[in-house]
């Protein structure tokens, strides 16, 4: 059995991995990683391509990561996030805020689907903080037209 199918408990039928369970272990362990890098944060890949036609990963984030506004003007973005707390911040082409939405399970906000071309980051506010993430593929960094 694959180390991975092993370590996070996939699901596995004659050699083909078929479903990987999305658990507390998984969750700890990405955000132990995400602790520990200079960024404070940490995608796992739930796609098997950055040229799959969706991206699904989870996104383990710490207070004190810092991301720039930025747009992603060819795919809408969902967030759904699975412990933590964060907030959304929009704005709008010249910079200005125009909206800060608390996203935390506990007070029933569980996330946020993004349009297309909408400028926005976040604010993370708790540790262990992860957010299951979800946008159009294939995989496009950003470029510098997209971050304010």
């Amino acid at each position: 059995m694959p180390v991975l199918a092993q370590r996070y408990q996939s699901v596995q039928l004659l050699n083909t991995i078929f479903m990987q369970l999305i658990n507390e272990e998984l969750l700890n362990s990405v955000s132990a990683e995400a602790a520990e890098n200079l960024r404070l944060r940490k995608n796992y890949n739930l796609h098997a391509s950055l040229d799959d036609k969706v991206q699904r990963l989870l996104n383990a984030l710490e207070p004190g990561t810092e991301l720039p506004v930025h747009r992603h003007r060819h795919t809408d973005e969902t967030y759904l996030l699975l412990r933590g707390s964060l907030i959304l911040k929009l704005y709008d082409d010249s910079k200005t805020l125009i909206g800060e939405y608390v996203l935390n399970p506990e007070t029933g906000n569980y996330g946020a689907s993004i349009p297309a071309g909408q400028w926005h980051t976040i604010e993370v506010h708790e540790k262990g903080t992860v957010i299951f993430e979800v946008k159009e593929g294939p995989y496009a960094p950003l470029s510098d037209e997209d971050i304010l």
